[in-house]
């Protein structure tokens, strides 16, 4: 047992030292190891968690942070510094090479389509959300708008900036009065509400939390919009086809929701909302993204803490096989727009947030949930800032096959096929 605890802290010294990293870990019996002038000084109350440290295994050390294994000093922000130098470069889960990279394809889509059924989208969906609306209340803006914002502007405050991200997406849509809109994965309704309020539509919402979908009932309520604007508890899977009802949709977002859908269950999506689409009819499908081609799930245990803790069932898909899928729906991609530093200031707005109520957050949800979130907040700023992991906006059109139709000939859709109508 001795001579594996010198291994092991000669794998942590022979881990910092080259690097200069500013970290000391205070082991149970007292002794210091690390720096002598920490930015973070983690503080264990068992000794497993060394070497997790010493190993590079982000994700556990943040499992042993949320099991109350250890405890650490210093801010998120050093914190996660910290973490990016024990991680590595870009640490991903990636697919293997040949020969067995067909049997690993084989083995992610089986294990994608048996995680990504109506039942279980709805019971991981509603692990996450359904939280507490009170916690959320805390890091959220006044919208509770829980995707990244759109900082156009660097004095920006978070609430300016998401309202800034609604009318980004509203926008590209090119909503009109009047027009039938679609939001899947509604979340607390803030851009359903927005696009009914500033654009008249009439708006539909789904979402498969509970908590979501009573809020946003009471809102629609409050502001007399019952009657414009709808918001049901369903899955994407259940709605009815519009070429079926004779009411298809003239637009359609999703936020945030396509993460949720699985590699497997991808297809099935885009088909689903290409038949709830109208011809020529707009698509803004909005979400995070792998940071490189090969990933699966962020590495170094990130991904597998993300599971455990924040959102089970949740994929990483690259940019380019989004596209790909959504193509071969017969939807055709007309703008994507990378936003991955704007959800790392988002992150880390929210971050600050919660840090600076975490006494109230310990009030309205348990202990475990506040760690988790900090490192998940946190954590997730950094792999934005690193480029670990991304985030797209992909502006999509169901072609209507008349090639005079349009702003332009060979349009098939009002997409003005340029950029100016954004900033008009």
């Amino acid at each position: 047992m001795q001579m594996t605890m010198q291994a092991i802290e000669r794998a942590l010294e022979e881990r910092l030292a080259p690097q200069g990293v500013p970290l000391a870990v205070l082991l149970p019996g007292g002794r210091r190891l690390g720096s002598n002038q920490p930015a973070v000084t983690v503080r264990l109350h068992e000794l497993a968690p060394l070497a997790h440290i010493a190993t590079g295994q982000v994700g556990r050390v943040a499992q042993d942070y949320v099991e109350g294994r250890l405890d650490f000093d210093g801010s998120m922000r050093e914190l996660m510094h910290v973490a990016a130098q024990i991680a590595g470069d870009e640490p991903i889960n990636g697919e293997v090479a040949l020969p067995i990279a067909w049997w690993r394809h084989i083995v992610r889509s089986a294990r994608s389509r048996a995680r990504h059924h109506a039942e279980a989208d709805a019971q991981q969906v509603q692990f996450h959300y359904d939280v507490s609306d009170a916690f959320y209340d805390l890091w959220l803006d006044e919208r509770k708008v829980y995707s990244c914002a759109y900082w156009r502007d660097a004095r920006m405050t978070l609430q300016a900036a998401q309202a800034a991200k609604l009318e980004h997406i509203c926008k590209k849509l090119m909503l009109r009065e009047g027009e039938r809109f679609l939001d899947i994965g509604a979340g607390w309704g803030g851009l359903l509400l927005w696009a009914a309020e500033h654009y008249g539509v009439r708006a539909d919402g789904i979402t498969l939390s509970k908590n979501q979908h009573a809020h946003v009932n009471r809102l629609i309520d409050e502001r007399g919009l019952r009657g414009r604007v709808s918001m049901s508890l369903c899955d994407y899977r259940d709605l009815p086809d519009g070429v079926s009802t004779g009411e298809p949709y003239d637009s359609i977002a999703s936020v945030g929701m396509f993460e949720h859908v699985g590699h497997a269950q991808l297809p099935a999506y885009f088909n689903q909302i290409r038949r709830l689409l109208k011809p020529g009819g707009l698509l803004m499908n909005h979400g995070i993204t792998a940071g490189n081609t090969r990933n699966e799930q962020l590495g170094a245990g990130m991904g597998d803490f993300i599971e455990r803790y924040i959102f089970p069932g949740g994929e990483l898909l690259h940019v380019s096989h989004v596209l790909k899928v959504m193509s071969e729906a017969r939807l055709e991609p007309l703008d994507a727009e990378n936003l991955r530093p704007h959800y790392a200031r988002t992150l880390w707005a929210w971050s600050d947030r919660l840090e600076a109520q975490l006494d109230q957050a310990r009030r309205v949800t348990s202990e475990a949930v506040v760690r988790a979130y900090r490192l998940y907040l946190a954590g997730s700023a950094m792999s934005f800032e690193q480029g670990w992991i991304s985030l797209y906006q992909m502006l999509a059109s169901r072609p209507n096959g008349d090639v005079g139709s349009g702003p332009m000939r060979g349009a098939q859709s009002r997409f003005t096929f340029n950029r100016e109508y954004m900033y008009r």
